[in-house]
């Protein structure tokens, strides 16, 4: 059985009757940049998060930066996060003149230690990344505390997590102000690039809009230097068709990881740990194991594909030497990094196949490496 590691294809057919004529409508209309559809999106991811405010800008490392400049970061300033992530991370915080301050994750969710962020904050500290990895909220109660306690700005990256919750409240609701990712990959995905911000500060917010259309509200009095960050007429239509169904392709998501835990159980994989408090939207299923390279190669052999997010901590890449971080500085961060592998997830996978990828983990694990 040829399993991919997401299925973009599977997805487009289950929506294609009504993600085809939303798309011709936009064309018909020639609605490219702005219309009544972006503006709609707008409302209903704002209201999906259950926050008041969302503007579309042009991907998600946008959708940081936009948040970081709207919310006064510039040069001089610290902002802590993590070295767990994607780039786009810590590259918007340095796109600002900032300087990203990484921290390390705790060793059962691979996210980030609140008991590291209070001892990383210096007197130019300015904000508090978190990021909801793997479609996990963050310990958003006491990373916030601390935050509001030392007069700091919490930024959430909800770039994987998508309609995750913490104690019952959405991503994106949690901090000051929260950026989305709509890459197609992701649980709401565009068919290109996009991003969103999305929060209840009415200034804050409009700030964040000006910024991202060349620092204007209207079409010729520019308030600020700003950028072109904008979501397309197109893409926020085909994002409406998809929100709608974002909800019950979660729901898919949590069923596959529930059966992926249940036939792994007794293995010498390493599970996903999930905190009580939190419900997963899985974007990503990621398991820890010996032998990684191996065991890709095993499971690609079956034609199943896998991933690694992310093989080398963002302290030790190339493009932050000039930090000066020591290798072992993060020693958990690092030690996950030569462990992780990501395992198929989307919400159109079968129990068939998820039963097909564990049989064969499990046989690639036993062999001798």
């Amino acid at each position: 059985m040829k399993i991919p590691f997401v299925d973009l294809v599977a997805q487009y057919q289950t929506i294609k009757s009504e993600v085809d004529p939303a798309m011709r409508r936009i064309v018909d209309q020639t609605a490219f940049i702005g219309g009544e559809d972006l503006k709609e999106f707008e409302k209903e991811f704002a209201a999906f998060c259950g926050a008041k405010h969302c503007v579309g800008v042009g991907n998600g490392t946008d959708a940081i930066y936009l948040a970081l400049r709207a919310l006064g970061i510039g040069r001089g300033d610290e902002v802590i996060t993590v070295s767990h992530t994607f780039i786009a991370t810590a590259e918007a915080v340095s796109q600002t003149g900032a300087r990203p301050v990484f921290v390390d994750i705790k060793e059962d969710t691979m996210l980030m230690d609140p008991d590291k962020v209070e001892v990383a904050i210096t007197p130019r500290t300015k904000a508090i990344i978190t990021v909801h990895l793997y479609g996990q909220p963050c310990e958003m109660d006491r990373i916030v505390e601390i935050a509001h306690r030392r007069g700091l700005k919490v930024i959430e990256d909800a770039a994987q997590a998508h309609g995750g919750r913490w104690k019952g409240r959405r991503v994106g609701s949690l901090g000051d102000i929260a950026c989305f990712s709509f890459y197609p990959g992701k649980n709401l995905g565009a068919y290109g690039d996009g991003g969103a911000v999305v929060g209840n500060d009415e200034a804050l917010m409009n700030k964040v809009r000006m910024l991202a259309n060349h620092g204007r509200l209207e079409k010729y009095t520019h308030e600020m230097e700003g950028v072109n960050s904008r979501l397309d007429g197109l893409q926020a239509a085909i994002l409406r068709v998809k929100l709608k169904r974002l909800d019950d392709w979660n729901a898919a998501r949590r069923r596959h990881a529930a059966q992926y835990c249940r036939l792994l159980a007794d293995s010498n994989v390493v599970l996903p740990t999930i905190n009580p408090n939190t419900e997963p939207v899985w974007h990503l299923f990621v398991v820890r194991v010996p032998n990684r390279e191996q065991l890709q190669a095993r499971l690609k052999e079956k034609g199943i594909a896998t991933g690694v997010h992310y093989p080398l901590p963002l302290h030790l890449q190339p493009a932050y030497q000039y930090l000066n971080i020591p290798k072992g500085a993060l020693p958990v961060s690092e030690k996950v990094a030569q462990q992780i592998v990501s395992l198929p997830m989307y919400a159109e996978l079968t129990d068939e196949m998820v039963e097909c990828v564990c049989a064969s983990l499990r046989e690639a694990m036993q062999r001798p490496v």
